[in-house]
């Protein structure tokens, strides 16, 4: 396996933001995963959503691992075991969830796969570390209590890496209210990967967006010392 556990986990954190998308048209996921790496993020979330989304990941991961073998790909929205196999099998290099899934974490472990499921309450966050959950995923991120709620969890249980999808804009105020409260990255969706980047096919946008994303993370970590 060319990206085990330890790689991706330190990948996800070294990039900070993860792209979350997901589009039927394999073509459009093609050059937009393409443009996240070329933007210096290339652990990516694609979401398990619309119908035959199995098939457009087994395509498309199939054409990174002849092309580009440096991208890392994920799968999101997993809320079952036999899903999780299922993309798994067609090498998915991490599992994201919604909710916590203690079935899900089993089978992530078993294979060695790094599983961030979604949790709200501090009860979910241990009960997934006690899963082997290196980094959790804050969800929703705002709706749950943001960046007050991160400062709140880490000041008790300080190991705790969180990632919040949800309430994280790809600009520096938001970064460094979020980044600051002590996560360790942030799922970012439709504000890094905009509808009129992807309706104009302006590929180059979204690697620009992504670029200063990185680079705006990168210079905030830099600033505290981190």
């Amino acid at each position: 396996m060319p990206h085990d556990r330890l790689t991706v986990l330190t990948a996800l954190q070294a990039q900070g933001v993860v792209p979350v998308f997901y589009h039927p048209d394999p073509e459009v996921c093609l050059n937009v995963i393409r443009a996240c790496a070329r933007g210096g993020a290339p652990v990516v979330e694609f979401t398990n959503r619309g119908d035959f989304a199995h098939g457009l990941f087994t395509e498309v991961a199939k054409e990174f691992a002849r092309t580009d073998p440096e991208i890392i790909l994920g799968v999101g929205s997993i809320v079952d075991a036999p899903t999780a196999a299922l993309f798994i099998a067609s090498a998915a290099r991490f599992i994201v969830s919604p909710a916590l899934n203690p079935e899900v974490a089993r089978l992530c472990n078993r294979r060695m796969i790094p599983y961030s499921p979604g949790c709200g309450s501090v009860t979910e966050i241990s009960t997934a570390q006690e899963l082997g959950c290196e980094i959790v995923k804050l969800f929703p991120g705002a709706a749950v209590g943001g960046p007050d709620f991160v400062k709140a969890v880490l000041g008790p249980m300080p190991w705790t890496r969180i990632m919040p999808t949800g309430g994280v804009d790809p600009d520096a105020a938001s970064i460094a209210k979020w980044f600051g409260s002590g996560i360790v990255a942030a799922g970012m969706g439709s504000k890094l990967i905009t509808d009129a980047a992807i309706t104009a096919r302006d590929w180059a946008a979204i690697e620009a967006q992504v670029r200063s994303t990185v680079e705006a993370i990168a210079a905030f970590r830099a600033g505290q010392g981190r």
